[in-house]
């Protein structure tokens, strides 16, 4: 039994207890939980009174007031079964390494959005209450302030060279889009409102900071959709937090779900083919590269200017070389502020109440299928490029399954596999440029959904 196969039935076993555990703790509250505690509490005459109880009565009735503040009295199996959700995000990230820089902050928020505590109490402590803290920090996240800041730092961060030196490869960071507009459609097929399926579409591109963005603008719970036949206004379904979920708990899996994919489709000889190294790059054409890159991608689609235009903004601090000090901060401060902060939200936002809902656990099939759409896309768009190349140009498939925009683990998978089948077979700098063309690719399909839908 491999490693990958190890770490699935690991995932497997644990969500497997843990739904024991919460459904006996569900039939063990039973009828308990039509009673809640701070409801049998009851007002004491007033202390002027002639009946005013005795010191230990009143002491009593402050413990009984006490306990029904607690998480104890006001706990629900949602509550047990997002709290045991929120360990095993923390547990993989640590145990098995799957994006612990997203994953604990996301698992720590869920943790912190269902702690219970006694709704309307004006304790104002949940992300969804007016005046919170938690709902101010929540503000970048359902305003879509934090992906564009997320953007600038990959952009710091980001080597272009190889998409500059082999453009063709930037056709298979498009072609990876596909599992974006098919999950769209079958999101449609299942009763979603337009505005809803476009955003939980976008999952197919394995981009988390995406995926926050444009379901920030079109499944935010706020925008108006129809009325009822008495004229009320109907809203969209507010599904930041499990659209959220579900790409990064994708994008944490591209190690498990990619490889069955790519052996799927592909056969040894193809597995084994050299590709040409990357030609050297000029400084002036890393330059050039973010503006001209910046003003033709958002030309074709303006509504994704907030997040390309501050991803090109990011490349040329860096690229440059007059501007280190901003660069440094944003791909290194910025962003792990920035990626702390969300994290903390977004986990936080999958309160049980809003959270567990049927739509929840489509959302989650339908990022699987979208995932393993794009994946499959890239692979074999690729097989069809080789059809029109000569020998000497030909494009290992495994390369194809890098056009999903997980920078850069995509492109480690390719590399991995690639030295399974040759260990002298380098494929990761190759991979590289269809993975960047897929974060940017990802970014102009969320433009274009946003602008027919939003």
């Amino acid at each position: 039994m491999n490693r990958a196969v190890r770490k699935i039935w690991t995932l497997l076993g644990v969500i497997g207890v843990l739904i024991m555990v919460s459904a006996g703790v569900q039939a063990i509250s039973g009828n308990d939980r039509n009673t809640p505690v701070q409801d049998s509490l009851v007002l004491q005459p007033d202390a002027s009174s002639p009946d005013d109880p005795d010191p230990s009565d009143r002491g009593v009735q402050g413990l009984r007031k006490f306990i029904g503040y607690t998480g104890f009295a006001n706990v629900t199996p949602g509550h047990l079964i997002m709290l045991a959700v929120g360990i095993v995000f923390i547990f993989l990230a640590i145990r098995f390494e799957y994006e612990p820089l997203l994953l604990i902050p996301i698992g720590t928020g869920i943790l912190i959005g269902n702690v219970p505590f006694m709704a309307d109490s004006g304790l104002m402590l949940g992300i969804y209450e007016e005046g919170s803290v938690m709902n101010y920090l929540y503000f970048g996240v359902k305003t879509g302030i934090y992906p564009p800041l997320i953007f600038l730092g990959i952009g710091a961060m980001t080597d272009f060279s190889s998409l500059i030196s082999n453009p063709r490869l930037m056709l298979l960071g498009a072609a990876a889009q596909v599992g974006i507009f098919i999950t769209f459609l079958g999101a449609l097929s299942l009763g979603f409102h337009p505005a809803e399926a476009g955003a939980i579409g976008i999952i197919g591109g394995a981009d988390g900071p995406t995926a926050i963005f444009i379901s920030s603008k079109l499944a935010n719970g706020l925008n108006i959709i129809g009325h009822t036949p008495v004229g009320d206004p109907v809203y969209v379904k507010n599904l930041i937090g499990p659209i959220a979920i579900a790409a990064y708990s994708y994008m944490a899996l591209v190690p498990v779900i990619q490889p069955p994919i790519m052996r799927l489709l592909t056969s040894r000889r193809e597995r084994l083919i050299r590709m040409k190294p990357p030609r050297s790059v000029s400084r002036l054409e890393k330059i050039m590269f973010p503006v001209i890159g910046l003003l033709l991608t958002t030309f074709i689609s303006p509504s994704a200017l907030p997040l390309l235009g501050m991803l090109f903004f990011g490349n040329l601090l860096k690229e440059s070389g007059v501007t280190r000090r901003l660069a440094d901060t944003s791909r290194n401060a910025l962003i792990d502020i920035v990626t702390i902060v969300l994290g903390l939200t977004v986990g936080a936002s999958t309160q049980a109440d809003v959270f567990l809902i049927g739509e929840s656990v489509l959302i989650f099939v339908l990022g699987a299928v979208s995932f393993m759409v794009a994946t499959a896309g890239g692979v074999i768009f690729a097989k069809v490029m080789n059809l029109f190349l000569s020998q000497e140009k030909k494009i290992n498939p495994l390369v194809g399954a890098a056009g999903v925009s997980a920078v850069p683990d995509s492109a480690r998978v390719v590399q991995i596999m690639g030295l399974r089948e040759d260990p002298s077979n380098h494929l990761l700098m190759h991979a590289m440029a269809p993975n960047v063309a897929g974060v940017i690719g990802s970014a102009v399909a969320a433009g274009i959904l946003l602008s027919f839908l939003l």
